[in-house]
């Protein structure tokens, strides 16, 4: 899975390079060349975020996947599908603030979702190798949603600056 997510990785940074060269030879643009690169740039850091997470599970043999992973993932897979359509409704010119209200809020029960899980970790788990393994993993999911907040957050100044 790790080595699939990985793949997926290498394809999205692929094809924000593309993006960036298109920018630095295109003169009009649908909306402002810095926002789209901000846009571009966001999105590659969720990817990196995720493909960050995969690989620390699968590097550091984590087995079986700690509790909380899937609930965690979950909420990532939710802010994906929200950006997606934000995104769909800035190329249809549509207001995106209600996706980005959802993604601020799934970002934010992510973020109590790992401060559960630490804490649980730290009176459950007696292992420090351990726990420090899971920590990581919950920390770096949980940037994944940082990111996916921060896409949120270019979205909603490109659609100020062209409101």
């Amino acid at each position: 899975m790790a080595g699939e997510i990985k793949h997926v990785e290498h394809e999205a940074d692929r094809i924000t390079h593309q993006l960036f060269t298109k920018l630095n030879q295109t003169f009009v643009t649908p909306f402002d060349p810095e926002d789209i690169h901000a846009l571009g740039a966001a999105l590659d850091d969720v990817l990196d975020y995720i493909e960050d997470a995969a690989f620390r599970i699968s590097a550091y043999r984590v087995d079986p996947v700690p509790s909380g992973v899937a609930e965690l993932t979950g909420i990532i897979h939710a802010c994906c599908l929200r950006l997606e359509t934000a995104i769909g409704k800035l190329r249809d010119q549509k207001n995106t603030l209600e996706d980005c209200i959802e993604i601020n809020r799934l970002e934010n029960a992510a973020d109590d979702l790992v401060r559960k899980l630490v804490a649980r970790l730290f009176v459950e788990e007696s292992d420090a190798i351990t726990l420090i393994k899971h920590k990581e993993i919950y920390e770096v999911l949980e940037s994944a949603t940082d990111r996916c907040e921060d896409v949120a957050d270019v979205l909603q100044t490109v659609i100020v600056k062209n409101s």
